[in-house]
């Protein structure tokens, strides 16, 4: 039998021999052409982007372009980026603080004038729709071999009970054996002396006071660096101060210095779109994580203080009301920017994530926190313990489930480990314990991780090696459905993402992917990397559905709702008989591998009569923290609607936690 060959299939043929000895004359660069542009073509199919999805990427501007570290949305629908000196040196001598603006709808971007370095702060949703951003930069870290003055921790003593003490910054301190003068860096205030009266004798006991302060000597070279514990004068005090007043400091050497911490504490005012000040932390903080509690109040943990070591579990309690901070008053201990989710009143969950500094063998085992008892329920089964550093926790929706997943993650510090291990736990079990869930895309750190309104995780990009080491940043995303416990592949970002990355979800069902900072840029680590300041809009599967748009979903009554826990709630839909569940979600604040608050509670739904969709506001303020909360109308299909926004009040039957004002 023949078969008849058309002219058009000839014509094909030809043209293929004649591409295919092309490229064996021209070799590999004409084959990678050809396949860039066939996977350009393959990506932009409608077909494609309904299975995996479609990224692209936003234009920004050169004027609005930053390191972006940090990233919120706010209640307006706007997204704060927020650089401080972006991990630039240069920047933080030249005090050139960096955020902007950037309203997703319209492309459209604002400079926001930035008070301080908030570069490695906390931040987190307050109850009001204002976003409190506390900690930040107070120094760089050097290197050792690049320290060029002798410096380490003085601690300063008080023993006059009547009276506090300034000292500014620049206050000398010169030792009374070693006769070495040494420099304040920061202003500080040496409380007065504790006194305490005997009842049954009358007699009194004072008790110094102190307060720490990082100095470096007032000469360059190592012949000024000291070797054992000294005594120093401190310069500028009169009279009696002389003798009450007086410092106290180990060795003043060469070793490496850390990042160190601020106290200043803002609140950005997303109508206003400005940074107000309000009362610092008693800690500075460099590395903190901070937690929306039930009662509204901000739990802020961990970071880098004012000389560079981690905070010695001092864990601090923000009111909105008053703007001001206290302790809790017992400590606990945690690496820096740990991963803490409210999982019941006054209940904190630690995932066991973290991002960066502490000890290898304190304080990272994930478990129950009790903030009134202080009281810690350790969760056993974690696969991997030792590469949790850098990994991502994320609460699987809807958040009613309690159940966490963490993952990816590497070794501590610089460790080469990485792993691609997802471990999976049910808080709801009387004796929670972690199991293995399926397998990530790869073996990274810093995978992003955002929860979506159809009940499903996004988790992209992350790098195999510390901060993208030898070319290691993974291209590659997926789709996790808790209810299969399953990973699908979804479209591969086109920027590679490590440290200092993240991600949003958006009012509209799109994912926003921010940052990333290489150590460097070459498979041989022999050039210096670029911060990558380029925003990625990811558009989930569930948009890119051919003939099918986003249901309608619309207020009924006055827009923008404030609602108390347990209120009803209703919406107005013209595609009501799509709908087919409604979801609470709450806007995310995110930075280094960690949106605390990120959550998606389920609503119930009843339809009523001419497109009326109507639920409750559940009635735990721990599931359902004070604030602003995006409502999606999710039809058959997992398509969802744009955002409604609603403003969930303070609680007044909200449990509170016990603070004092008393350094623990």
């Amino acid at each position: 039998m023949k078969f008849r060959v058309s002219r058009r299939t000839r014509r094909l043929t030809i043209g293929t021999v004649v591409v295919l000895a092309i490229v064996g004359f021209n070799g590999p660069a004409l084959y990678s052409v050809a396949s860039e542009k066939y996977h350009d073509y393959k990506i932009n199919q409608p077909e494609y982007k309904a299975e995996k999805g479609h990224w692209e990427i936003v234009d920004i501007p050169e004027k609005f372009r930053i390191n972006t570290i940090h990233a919120a949305l706010l209640n307006t629908g706007k997204v704060l980026l927020v650089a401080g000196s972006g991990n630039d040196a240069k920047n933080f001598a030249a005090k050139s603080f960096r955020s902007v603006l950037w309203d997703p709808v319209k492309n459209s971007f604002k400079n926001i004038p930035t008070p301080n370095d908030l570069f490695c702060s906390g931040h987190n949703q307050l109850p009001d729709g204002k976003l409190l951003v506390a900690g930040g930069t107070q120094r760089y870290e050097t290197l050792e071999g690049d320290v060029q003055r002798a410096g380490g921790l003085m601690i300063v003593y008080n023993e006059n009970p009547d009276k506090a003490k300034t000292l500014p910054a620049g206050t000398e301190f010169t030792g009374r054996k070693n006769g070495m003068t040494f420099v304040s860096k920061d202003p500080i205030v040496v409380p007065r002396a504790k006194k305490k009266v005997d009842p049954a004798t009358g007699e009194a006991k004072v008790t110094s006071n102190l307060s720490r302060v990082y100095v470096e000597a007032v000469k360059k070279g190592r012949k000024y660096q000291t070797g054992a514990q000294d005594q120093y004068r401190v310069g500028g005090l009169r009279g009696q101060e002389k003798q009450d007043i007086y410092g106290i400091a180990q060795k003043l050497s060469f070793d490496k210095k850390d990042f160190q911490g601020i106290r200043d504490a803002y609140e950005f005012d997303p109508v206003a779109e400005r940074y107000i000040k309000v009362d610092p932390m008693h800690e500075a903080r460099w590395y903190p994580t901070q937690l929306t509690l039930q009662d509204g109040k901000v739990l802020s943990v961990s970071g880098l203080d004012d000389i560079g070591q981690v905070v010695p579990g001092k864990n601090e309690i923000y009111d909105p009301d008053t703007k001001k901070w206290s302790f809790l008053p017992r400590k606990r201990f945690f690496p820096t920017y740990p991963g803490l989710h409210l999982v019941g009143e006054n209940k904190v969950f630690f995932s066991g994530t973290n991002a960066g500094y502490g000890p290898a063998n304190r304080g990272r085992v994930p478990g129950l926190w009790n903030l009134e008892t202080n009281r810690f329920q350790k969760i056993p089964g974690m696969s991997d313990p030792d590469v949790l550093e850098t990994s991502m926790s994320v609460p699987l929706p809807p958040t009613q489930s309690r159940k966490f997943m963490v993952q990816g993650g590497g070794g501590v510090g610089e460790s080469p480990k990485s792993t691609n291990k997802t471990r999976i736990v049910d808080l709801k079990e009387d004796q929670p314990r972690f199991t293995d869930g399926p397998d990530l895309y790869d073996a990274v750190r810093y995978p992003s991780s955002v929860v979506l309104p159809d009940d499903t995780v996004l988790t992209t990009n992350g790098s195999k090696q510390y901060r993208g080491k030898s070319d290691s940043n993974v291209l590659k995303a997926a789709l996790y459905d808790p209810a299969k416990n399953a990973y699908d592949e979804a479209a591969e970002p086109l920027v590679g993402r490590n440290y200092h990355s993240g991600g949003l979800l958006l009012p509209d069902g799109r994912v926003m992917t921010f940052g990333s900072d290489s150590l460097f840029s070459d498979k041989a680590n022999t050039k210096p990397g670029e911060f990558d300041q380029r925003i990625e809009i990811y558009t989930p599967p569930y948009l890119n559905k051919e003939g099918k748009d986003q249901p309608h979903l619309a207020d009924l009554g006055a827009p923008r709702k404030t609602v108390d826990i347990g209120d009803p709630l209703s919406f107005r839909s013209d595609d009501a008989e799509r709908i087919e569940k409604l979801r609470l979600v709450r806007p995310g604040s995110f930075t280094h591998v960690t949106n605390t608050e990120q959550s998606s509670v389920a609503l119930k739904l009843t339809k009523g009569a001419d497109g009326k969709l109507s639920t409750r506001i559940p009635d735990d303020p721990s599931l359902v923290t004070p604030g602003w909360w995006m409502v999606y109308a999710v039809d058959g299909d997992g398509i969802p609607s744009k955002a409604r926004w609603v403003k969930v009040n303070v609680d007044a039957q909200a449990g509170t936690v016990t603070t004092t004002q008393q350094d623990p």
